[in-house]
């Protein structure tokens, strides 16, 4: 049986860069690359024209930066997904990308594999967030007010009202999504169907108004519910 391709996109507005990519993701099995975009708005207009798979997207670029061209590309084609790959890992590119719509957070250190396994990731429905993202993650968790001090060193209560009518187990779920799992792995942790996994990430996508798992990552940590609770 034929490998399912995966059609992918690179917007890059530094043409050596783009083109390295270009030439990296050429070498990688399963992948075709479709097209590359100098800015934002041309990576748009060429997710309109190729409906590619997956989009690497760059942040930083002119006329449409990459967080304006994710929430454009995630609210016109939800079939496509967007993986940042940015030089920055600071609070203020990554949150901000991961609302908008990315699945998907690679720094441009990243390697051939890392960056595969990412573009597989979200095509399964994952996050793709690299190890330096993830522990920013958790970084920017333990920064918050009152988690200081030898209080911090002991697992904090669950909050006696979870945010927007979440239950004990949508947040349990939450808080695995926060930490990269797919649903069978979630499923295995909690001893439940896939299914019953599914309709628990149903209903809290509903309620917490997240339309894919990054946004629901970005949701969990900004929130707190992680598996340190």
């Amino acid at each position: 049986m034929t490998e399912a391709v995966t059609r992918v996109l690179v917007a890059d507005d530094q043409t050596v860069v783009r083109e390295g990519i270009v030439m990296l993701l050429g070498l990688l099995p399963g992948i075709e690359v479709v097209g590359a975009a100098g800015d934002g708005e041309e990576a748009v207009a060429l997710v309109e024209r190729y409906h590619p798979d997956v989009v690497l997207m760059d942040l930083r670029m002119p006329r449409c930066d990459g967080v304006e061209a994710t929430r454009r590309i995630r609210a016109a084609y939800p079939e496509t997904e967007v993986v940042v790959l940015t030089t920055y890992a600071d609070d203020d590119s990554l949150f901000p990308a991961l609302q908008a719509g990315a699945r998907g957070y690679l720094t441009k250190d990243a390697g051939a594999e890392e960056i595969a396994r990412a573009v597989a990731d979200v095509r399964a429905g994952a996050a793709g967030l690299s190890p330096q993202v993830q522990l920013r993650l958790l970084e920017r968790l333990s920064e918050q007010p009152g988690r200081s001090g030898p209080a911090a060193e002991r697992p904090a209560a669950r909050p006696r009202e979870l945010p927007d009518g979440l239950t004990v187990r949508e947040a349990e779920v939450l808080a695995l999504i926060a930490e990269g799992l797919s649903n069978a792995e979630i499923a295995q942790r909690l001893f439940v169907s896939q299914a019953t996994v599914k309709t628990h990430i149903n209903n809290l996508f509903a309620k917490t108004a997240v339309r894919d798992r990054a946004q629901a990552v970005a949701y969990a940590f900004r929130h707190g519910i992680t598996g340190t609770q």
